[in-house]
């Protein structure tokens, strides 16, 4: 499944457009490579995605194309969150 595609379906991120945009900037790593929107993943992959100064760390446990707004979070395993660090 691609990346974008997956964001949009486990609610990650609101919308398709936006998923394509965050990756296209450099702010989401897959495995800790930087990823495109088209990125292919599969359950076990480590996803960081950046949202200004956070950062969230999640797990990829499950890729499907349609699932039910109660049950998206089943998606992904949320490992880290937190403040980037000025390091």
């Amino acid at each position: 499944m691609r990346l974008d595609k997956f964001l949009k379906v486990s609610r990650l991120v609101k919308r398709r457009t936006v998923a394509n945009e965050l990756a296209s900037q450099g702010r989401i790593k897959v495995n800790e490579k930087q990823a495109k929107p088209g990125t292919q993943l599969a359950p076990g992959d480590i996803m960081e995605i950046r949202f200004g100064d956070r950062y969230t760390r999640v797990k990829i446990l499950s890729l499907q194309e349609h699932v039910r707004k109660e049950e998206a979070d089943s998606m992904y395993e949320i490992i880290d969150s937190g403040k980037v660090s000025e390091a």
